[in-house]
């Protein structure tokens, strides 16, 4: 039986193939209802769509797929760091799964910033969950 799961968002999808065949964990994508075009994700743009999620503490973009956790222990959490922190969709993740009392292991992408701010952000969100510090 499998105790781990690989769930990512976006351009972590190799990493997360990497993580599956090194762990043998399932593997589950966090799909957008909404997706994100390359307008939405136009750094340069203070309106594009990303700019605005991560600049409004209320922002919970819809996840279009189910992800069924609970047979899991064990989670690896990938995404993409989007100004130097977790997307909001990763938020809406951990308000939409009972992740408690299970140890999540985030994993990232960046064009620059560290994972220090988004651990902090993941750990102060939900402290109920066993954290583990990421790369």
């Amino acid at each position: 039986m499998v105790d781990s799961v690989v769930v990512y968002f976006s351009a972590t999808e190799r990493v997360a193939g990497y993580i599956q065949e090194i762990t043998g964990s399932d593997i589950i994508e966090i799909i957008p209802a909404d997706e994100y075009t390359n307008a939405d994700l136009n750094y340069s743009d203070d309106d594009c769509r990303a700019n605005q999620e991560q600049n409004d503490d209320s922002a919970r973009p819809e996840i279009a797929n189910e992800i069924d956790v609970d047979s899991y222990d064990t989670i690896y959490l990938g995404f993409p760091i989007w100004w130097g922190d977790v997307p909001k969709i990763i938020l809406t993740f951990l308000d939409t799964y009972d992740l408690s009392g299970k140890t999540v292991i985030p994993f990232c992408t960046s064009g620059g910033s560290g994972i220090s701010t988004s651990m902090n952000t993941l750990r102060n969100y939900n402290q109920n969950i066993n954290w583990i510090d990421g790369e």
